[in-house]
C-alpha cells in the first residue's frame, strides 16, 4: 500500500480541487490557470519524448497541437453543436463521446506526425529542426486556407459541448453551481499523458528510444529497428500533443491557426530545456513553473518594474504583457543554455534526486 501513497495523494488533491471549483471557493481564473498547467504539462512531457529521450531536435510541436485542436473542435461541433445543423448525438451521451473526440484529435495528430517521422530516418539535428518548422507552417497555412472551418478567422462553437455536459449533470453533482467538467477532463488527460509516457519509456520500445539517443549506429548494430522506434515515438509524442490541443480548444471555446505558430512551439521547448532533457519529472515541474511565471508577467505592476530602465530611455514606449512575454521566453532559453544547459534535473527523475521517494509511488 505504501507504494501507492503518492498516487493516492495526487488523486485526493484532484478531488479537493474539483470540490473547491464546484463551490466557487476558487474562481474561474484560478481554474483556468490550473487547466493551462495541465495543458502545458501535456505539451512539455510529450515533446520531451522526442527532444529529450530520443535526442532529436524538433521545433514545430505546436503543429500537432493545432491538428488535434481543429479535429476535436470540428467533431465536437458536429456531434453536439448547431453550427453544421442538428447535433448528431443526444446530449446525454456527451460524457462518453467527449473523451473519444479528444482521442480522435490526438490520433489525427499522430498520423500527421509521419510528415516529420519519415524525414527523421535520414536527417538529424539542425536539418530535422528545419523540417519541423516547415511542417508547423504547412499545417497553419493549410488551415488558414480552409474557409469551411473559418480559415484565418478561426473556428468556434465548442462551448456547445461544454454546455451539454453542464446541462446533463446528474442532480446529485449539481449543488448550487455548474460542475467543472472541463477541469475534470484536463486533469484526467494530464494523468493519462504522464502514465502513457512513463509506461512507454519503461517498455522495450522505450529502451530502444534511449539507445537511439546514445548512439543510433550502435543501436542498429544491436538489432534495434530505429526507423520503427522513431515512428512510434513521434506518433505517441504528437498524439499526446493533439489531445492537449483538443482540450485547449474546449477551454477557450475558440481556435485560430496563429495560436499554434512557432511561438507556441518555442514555449514547449523552453519547458523541456528548463526541466531537463529526458526527465519526465523535470518536464512536469518546469511546466508548472513556466505557467506560473507567464501569469505573473500579466501583472501591469510587474511589467512596469521590469521595463522601467527601457521606458526611462524610451519614454514613448508602452510595453504590453504580450511584448514582455516574448522578450522573457527567448531570454529564458538563452539563459538556460548559457548557465544551466542540463536544466533543473538534467536527465534525472525526482526519485533519483530524492531516492526515498521511490517507495511512495508507482506508475505500474
Amino acid at each position: 500500500m505504501q507504494k501507492y501513497t503518492f498516487n493516492i495523494l495526487l488523486a485526493f488533491c484532484a478531488v479537493v480541487l474539483l470540490v473547491l471549483a464546484q463551490f466557487r471557493i476558487i474562481d474561474n481564473y484560478i481554474q483556468a490557470v490550473v487547466m493551462f498547467v495541465g495543458i502545458n504539462i501535456m505539451m512539455s512531457t510529450s515533446l520531451n519524448l522526442v527532444n529529450g529521450n530520443m535526442g532529436e531536435f524538433t521545433c514545430g510541436h505546436a503543429a500537432f497541437m493545432c491538428v488535434g485542436a481543429y479535429v476535436s473542435s470540428i467533431l465536437s461541433v458536429l456531434f453536439f453543436g448547431s453550427k453544421f445543423g442538428d447535433p448528431m448525438f443526444p446530449e446525454g451521451m456527451v460524457y462518453i463521446i467527449f473523451p473519444i473526440i479528444i482521442l480522435i484529435g490526438g490520433a489525427m495528430a499522430a498520423i500527421t506526425s509521419i510528415l516529420v517521422a519519415l524525414p527523421s530516418f535520414k536527417t538529424r539535428d539542425d536539418y530535422l529542426a528545419i523540417i519541423t518548422i516547415a511542417v508547423n507552417y504547412m499545417v497553419i497555412s493549410a488551415i488558414e486556407n480552409m474557409d469551411f472551418i473559418g480559415g484565418s478567422r478561426g473556428f468556434q462553437g465548442m462551448k456547445d459541448t461544454v454546455w451539454a455536459m453542464v446541462d446533463n449533470t446528474p442532480s446529485w453533482m449539481m449543488g448550487e453551481n455548474d460542475f467543472p467538467w472541463v477541469l475534470l477532463y484536463v486533469m484526467l488527460f494530464t494523468a493519462f499523458t504522464i502514465w502513457v509516457i512513463r509506461r512507454f519509456i519503461s517498455s522495450t520500445y522505450g529502451k530502444g528510444v534511449n539507445a537511439i539517443c546514445q548512439d543510433e549506429v550502435a543501436a542498429e548494430i544491436m538489432s534495434v529497428n530505429t526507423n520503427k522506434i522513431k515512428t512510434i515515438n513521434f506518433m505517441i509524442s504528437a498524439g499526446l500533443a493533439g489531445c492537449a490541443g483538443g482540450l485547449f480548444a474546449h477551454i477557450i471555446g475558440y481556435v485560430n491557426p496563429q495560436s499554434f505558430n512557432i511561438l507556441k512551439s518555442t514555449e514547449a521547448m523552453v519547458m523541456v530545456y528548463l526541466g531537463g532533457m529526458g526527465s519526465l519529472s523535470g518536464a512536469v515541474i518546469s511546466a508548472i513553473l513556466f505557467t506560473a511565471l507567464m501569469e505573473v508577467l500579466r501583472s501591469q505592476a510587474i511589467i512596469d518594474v521590469l521595463t522601467s530602465p527601457a521606458t526611462f530611455i524610451f519614454p514613448e514606449w508602452e510595453p504590453s504583457a504580450g511584448v514582455i512575454k516574448w522578450v522573457i521566453i527567448p531570454l529564458m532559453l538563452v539563459l538556460i543554455m548559457q548557465f544551466r544547459p542540463e536544466g533543473l534535473l538534467g536527465n534525472k527523475e525526482l526519485s533519483d534526486v530524492f531516492p526515498k521517494l521511490k517507495k511512495y509511488y508507482t506508475f505500474k
